[in-house]
């Protein structure tokens, strides 16, 4: 049985979001998992060109294809997630006459600041590219090299101008649920604290915060932490 492939966000200012994550998918997860982590220490054929985004891992997400050979389907998601359900169930969802599937967010935020006084601004497409499920063998995604990727726009990246419309395939939101910007969800399959990871101190008691805070205490046993 072929690994799910799971490529993840990660900034080394909030590394323990990363692994609180992994453990969620791994307590859940009903089929082998296989993660790879976004540092950028280790992305020594790709530079970071572009001077805006929250995180370190912002633009690098786009070289998840290139990462997997253009070959096989394969999960983002950034680090500041928590799972609640088997990951295999986002993945039977993959269709391959698709590019790239997505959580199609239509919303206003409701905050103009996030964690570590980051402008958290509305534009079109908000946070479709923080859970992408993909094609990495779709031939419109052969176009992601680490060149083509440093050359664009982060405005063109996170809203997929490189495919069609037709090429971008729809997720159910509870993939992608975006705690305190939407209402509490305990059906929520993923839920992502877009605003703040509970690990920062003013997100600590956010909506669903619990849920990160569970996983946290389960990645900490046998540790004597």
């Amino acid at each position: 049985m072929k690994p799910i492939t799971i490529v993840v966000g990660f900034d080394q200012r909030e590394a323990v979001a990363y692994h609180v994550f992994c453990q969620s998918v791994l307590e859940k997860a009903s089929r082998p998992v296989q993660f790879i982590p976004l540092a950028i220490s280790a992305l020594k054929f790709y530079t970071e060109t572009h001077t805006d985004g929250s995180n370190r891992f912002i633009y690098s997400r786009f070289l998840t294809p290139y990462l997997c050979g253009y070959d096989g389907p394969a999960i983002f998601a950034d680090g500041d997630m928590v799972c609640h359900e088997d990951i295999s169930q986002l993945m039977d969802l993959y269709d391959p006459s698709k590019a790239v599937q997505v959580v199609m967010h239509d919303y206003k935020t409701k905050t103009i600041i996030k964690y570590r006084g980051n402008k958290n601004q509305d534009y079109p497409r908000k946070n479709w590219s923080s859970v992408i499920l993909w094609n990495c063998g779709h031939p419109a995604n052969r176009v992601l090299t680490p060149e083509f990727i440093q050359d664009k726009p982060g405005s063109f990246l996170h809203r997929f101008s490189w495919l069609s419309d037709e090429q971008i395939g729809a997720l159910p939101k509870e993939w992608n649920w975006l705690a305190t910007e939407y209402e509490d969800n305990p059906d929520a399959k993923l839920v992502h604290y877009t605003l703040g990871t509970p690990c920062f101190k003013d997100f600590s008691d956010a909506a669903m915060a619990q849920g990160w805070w569970d996983a946290h205490r389960s990645s900490q046993d046998g540790m004597g932490i």
